[in-house]
């Protein structure tokens, strides 16, 4: 979780569209990290953004974004701290009807949210000796498991389809996305909801997980080479214990 507000200039160009629409398009945009919150944001000078289209709320530094007659509410703000002055924020991929429908870091289509430059991901194969329990059951026995190291996340393990009971499981309609590794697909165990995921086409900087099966770490008991590992608190955590 990010404690305190920085930010930097971008050497990206980066674009952001609604429907047909370029509402931005910037090579001067600057990277946020706001308090209490766990991903970056852009933000972007005036003359970069479509400001016509973009409808002042009352008594606030919000705007509306009106397009073709379409209202998309709260899609953008301006930042009132020292030194940004100038830009504006906008909502990520129509949250609520809220934001754009397509953000862009030079020719490539992004998701989710930016790319933070100080984060890295690196899948690695591996040979230690990896089960996974639920409630006392294991579900999934390997040895050549993929270590997934991702900064400020618990280290993932991603096993083999064959190494792991799928038959106890239930594959789910969930997707999600992520800006590092791709969308993933669900699985629920009895009384545990998409406890466990798959990249079935990852991002091609991760290409070593593809098709494997991993587990939050945060509600089930991982042995890694007979050492039984601590549940980890991440901001995933919450919403796996509701």
């Amino acid at each position: 979780m990010i404690d305190q507000l920085r930010w930097e200039v971008s050497p990206r160009w980066v674009r952001g569209r609604a429907g047909d629409t370029t509402v931005v398009d910037s090579r001067r945009a600057i990277l946020l990290w706001v308090p209490g919150e766990v991903v970056p944001m852009y933000a972007f000078p005036d003359a970069d953004v479509r400001t016509d289209l973009l409808r002042p709320r009352p008594g606030g530094t919000g705007y509306d974004l009106v397009l073709d007659g379409e209202v998309r509410p709260e899609a953008a703000w301006r930042l009132e701290d020292e030194g940004l002055s100038g830009y504006l924020a906008f909502a990520w991929f129509g949250r609520s009807g809220r934001g754009l429908d397509h953000w862009y870091e030079e020719s490539e289509e992004i998701f989710v949210h930016p790319r933070d430059p100080y984060k890295r991901v690196d899948a690695i194969r591996s040979t230690r000796h990896v089960t996974v329990a639920i409630d006392g059951t294991v579900v999934a026995d390997s040895r050549r498991p993929v270590l997934v190291f991702e900064t400020h996340l618990p280290v993932r393990y991603y096993l083999p389809r064959e190494d792991v009971r799928l038959d106890l499981f239930a594959h789910t309609d969930l997707q999600t996305g992520c800006p590092y590794k791709g969308t993933a697909e669900y699985w629920t165990y009895p009384g545990r909801d998409n406890i466990a995921w798959s990249y079935p086409e990852p991002l091609p900087a991760v290409p070593a997980i593809t098709g494997l099966i991993s587990f939050y770490n945060e509600v089930v008991d991982i042995t890694v080479d007979g050492e039984l590992l601590d549940r980890p608190v991440t901001p995933f955590s919450a919403q796996l214990a509701s």
